[in-house]
């Protein structure tokens, strides 16, 4: 598995009615992978998430998303980012990707995190737990799924799951890639340096470094080369031919989101934005390449939450990007 550019669709508030959506969404994987994505992602959530919109715009079911997009596209991979491990029996999760990846001719990624959105868990009746008690549930998940996708039968008696000579078949593959997501250096870092062949790091920008250290440290303390580790960053992109007009689009965005951008100091500013890329093609192309890959990081996936659906955005941000992580 490489995934050296992403394309993230976590927006699903367009102009038109709600059977307009699914269209919007496989013209945006369509263009994507015509212009330089290798991976087409979107979020496993139920409500849309505080930091984009109300809980009551437009979400989607994940998996069910996948698919349909693997039947329009042809050669991007496929992958939640990432799947929240509570909404799922983990056998069930391990059925689900490897029958995504029968769909897709051997393109789907499994992308898994703890869970984290306290509102979904509630209002849906999934269990919510304590922040231990999550990363408990993820490590027994793994123990199952991780096995399952290999054509091995786990046997897991745990304190949240159990599986018993657990058989899934058929399978197109026994290497379906495992990333994990998240920014936890000790457990969320542990996990992957233990299961994943990619870990997307979820933090502010300024902090990747020393993520990258600390994923060092935990490959070391599990007896992993560091280097069988891929990493990605997920980067809130804002792009236009006019650089002004992507920095209005910024402004406008934080606005909508509660953040009152015109009365920050300098500080709070810096601090609301560490995740946004925003500017011109040449801009974002500069800020990813110092602020990401430079520091060491060795793919970037994208969102292009206001604009996305607008035709040729995706273009304009995959022909930036893709010389940057071309091998």
């Amino acid at each position: 598995m490489s995934i050296r550019l992403g394309y993230q669709i976590p927006n699903f508030t367009y102009p038109g009615t709600p059977a307009d959506i699914v269209p919007t969404v496989l013209a945006q994987a369509r263009e994507a992978e015509a212009n330089g994505f290798d991976t087409v992602l979107v979020m496993d959530h139920f409500y849309q998430l505080p930091g984009i919109g109300k809980p009551e715009e437009p979400m989607l079911e994940a998996y069910t998303l996948l698919a349909a997009i693997a039947a329009a596209t042809e050669s991007v991979q496929l992958s939640t980012l990432v799947t929240g491990n509570t909404y799922r029996n983990p056998a069930m999760l391990a059925k689900t990707v490897t029958t995504l990846d029968l769909v897709s001719a051997g393109r789907a990624v499994l992308a898994i995190g703890a869970g984290w959105y306290e509102l979904e868990h509630q209002q849906m009746g999934y269990e919510f737990g304590t922040f231990t008690d999550r990363f408990e549930r993820l490590d027994e998940a793994l123990q199952i799924i991780e096995p399952m996708l290999r054509g091995r039968h786990p046997e897991v008696d745990g304190k949240w799951y159990q599986a018993h000579s657990t058989l899934n078949e058929p399978r197109v593959r026994d290497d379906l890639p495992i990333m994990l997501g998240g920014g936890g250096e000790k457990k969320t870092f542990g996990l992957a340096a233990r299961y994943a062949d990619h870990l997307n790091i979820i933090c502010n920008a300024s902090e990747l470094p020393r993520k990258l250290d600390a994923l060092a440290q935990r490959c070391e303390e599990a007896g992993r080369d560091r280097d069988s580790i891929e990493t990605s960053f997920l980067a809130f992109t804002m792009i236009d031919e006019d650089g002004d007009a992507a920095r209005k689009m910024q402004r406008e965005y934080l606005i909508k989101t509660g953040v009152d951008y015109d009365n920050l100091d300098d500080d709070a500013r810096a601090a609301a934005t560490d995740r946004m890329f925003v500017g011109s093609p040449d801009e974002v192309a500069e800020q990813i390449q110092r602020r990401v890959l430079d520091v060491g990081v060795d793919g970037v996936t994208i969102n292009l939450v206001p604009n996305g659906h607008i035709p040729g955005v995706v273009e304009l941000a995959g022909k930036t990007l893709a010389p940057l992580v071309a091998s």
